[in-house]
């Protein structure tokens, strides 16, 4: 497996902080998981850029993954491979914590977070028929 730890920035350390007091969600790597995954639904690619690891947040691939940190690995591969990018450990590695920390952003600037709710909204509001990330579907 090519990502053994993450390693948050302090911003976004910073950034969960408000979205746990906002949301009342406690673990990092729940909050985590979601910014992920709204950053994988934005079709951009996310902005090349030397993200620091000078928080205290550590934690393990497998504890970001949990029981399904296989499936989160295969939906960063197959993300690569869309954006034409090699799935080298050193590109997977990069890729993620690009995704990661775009996600937090994207999460913390939506002003729907204000509580759980809100947050249920924000990612409720991403499908594969509409991938714009906070674009709800019409029904």
């Amino acid at each position: 497996m090519a990502i053994e730890h993450v390693r948050l920035s302090q911003q976004a350390k910073d950034q969960l902080v408000k979205l746990k007091r906002a949301t009342g969600i406690q673990n990092w790597n729940v909050l985590c998981r979601w910014a992920f995954c709204v950053s994988l639904a934005e079709p951009s690619i996310p902005s090349p850029k030397k993200i620091p690891a000078d928080s205290t947040v550590e934690m393990t691939w497998k504890t970001f993954g949990g029981a399904h940190h296989e499936i989160y690995y295969a939906l960063l591969k197959e993300r690569c491979h869309r954006d034409g990018l090699r799935t080298s450990n050193e590109v997977l590695s990069q890729q993620f914590r690009l995704h990661l920390h775009r996600g937090i952003g994207y999460l913390v600037a939506d002003r729907r977070i204000k509580n759980v709710s809100g947050f249920v909204e924000r990612v409720a509001t991403v499908s594969p028929n509409n991938r714009r990330a906070g674009k709800a579907q019409p029904r």
